[in-house]
């Protein structure tokens, strides 16, 4: 099941060949904004690396052939939470979803 969170940790930059240090297994991700804390992503996904790996890549052809220039992403951080099965990264994921909105509720 469920371990725990890992630290957070910069989101490389691949321009740089720096490279995401992640499961190559099922579980969930967190991408947040470095400066705000805000929420930039959160899924569950069947290989977190693949997942995290897909925020930085071009959105279209344009950008593969360097027509539409580099690809910009803001300072981000990342963390992830490693599942024994793409299930159990479902469930986890909706756990906290759940949190989150309960959470919202009672700060509201």
């Amino acid at each position: 099941m469920i371990t725990r969170w890992t630290e957070w940790k910069p989101y490389p930059r691949m321009a740089r060949g720096e490279a995401i240090e992640a499961p190559i297994g099922p579980g969930i991700f967190e991408v947040r904004h470095a400066a705000s804390g805000a929420l930039f992503a959160f899924d569950a996904a069947d290989s977190l690396v693949q997942a995290l790996a897909k925020l930085a890549a071009p959105k279209s052809l344009v950008s593969w052939f360097g027509i539409g220039g580099p690809v910009s992403l803001p300072e981000l951080e990342y963390r992830t939470f490693s599942t024994t099965t793409r299930a159990n990264a479902r469930i986890a994921e909706a756990r906290m979803i759940d949190r989150r909105e309960t959470y919202l509720r009672r700060v509201a």
